[in-house]
């Protein structure tokens, strides 16, 4: 079943959904039947994945999702006290010829790197790093305890949980570890409204730690919004799978 979710959500992704539809056009071209429905399909494929292309249209998508919880400060919280600090996943590639910071991803060295700067503000609280390995024999939980021991961080200070494959499992494997106690929950801001839902469903307590992009003003036109982009598209995926996200843990009842 998780392979199954992968697959369908990777398919259903901006670029290969929108390829796929151009693609199913062709075929109808080539077959010399249908021929309409082949013009229009391919005239929506391509004005889809255009249109999804252009950072305007990628900051509609994102700004729900990036802008819903704050930057994590110790004085907004002084009340309540955290014993752990929770960092999730977002992806690795192990490659023992690589420095473990270049084994991350963004995401994740991002996150981590967040986690970090929260930690230093909870002294006494342990960083808890939450990630297996899916495909790779590595677990990603290994690799970020490396790079926070590169950042100072003590090898008693970190739990490693690193069996899980995806947001709900690292919410169902954390709660025996924190149980209902506040902990503060680090991750990408645009993930960050599924991972709450998650992790409040199953009773826990988390304070929002959203890392990465949580800016509220609102961007100016530049020239470069012309033309559609690859950075716009990313991050136009981005939003789309958390969308998904959302939607299939409703289906499930997991928020």
């Amino acid at each position: 079943m998780f392979i199954v979710k992968k697959m369908l959500g990777s398919l259903l992704m901006p670029l290969p959904f929108c390829l796929l539809i151009s693609f199913l056009g062709l075929f109808f071209l080539w077959r010399g039947k249908r021929v309409l429905t082949g013009k229009m399909l391919i005239a929506l494929g391509l004005m889809g994945l255009t249109i999804m292309s252009y950072n305007p249209v990628s900051r509609v998508l994102n700004t729900p999702l990036n802008c819903k919880y704050e930057v994590y400060s110790q004085a907004q919280w002084k009340n309540t006290p955290v014993g752990y600090v929770v960092v999730l996943a977002g992806g690795h590639k192990s490659d023992p010829n690589l420095p473990a910071t270049s084994q991350l991803s963004g995401h994740s060295l991002i996150r981590l790197v967040e986690g970090v700067r929260v930690l230093r503000q909870n002294p006494g609280a342990k960083l808890i790093l939450s990630g297996g390995g899916a495909a790779d024999p590595v677990p990603e939980a290994a690799v970020m305890a490396d790079v926070s021991r590169f950042m100072g961080v003590s090898p008693d200070d970190m739990i490693l949980e690193s069996t899980s494959k995806d947001t709900e499992g690292q919410a169902r494997l954390i709660k025996p570890i924190v149980g209902t106690a506040p902990f503060v929950l680090v991750t990408s801001a645009i993930h960050m409204p599924r991972s709450m839902a998650l992790f409040q469903h199953m009773g826990m307590n988390p304070i929002p730690g959203p890392a990465g992009s949580t800016s509220r003003i609102k961007a100016p036109l530049s020239p470069g919004d012309v033309f559609p982009t690859v950075g716009a598209l990313n991050d136009t995926t981005d939003a789309v799978h958390e969308y998904l996200g959302l939607a299939w843990s409703k289906l499930k009842g997991q928020i």
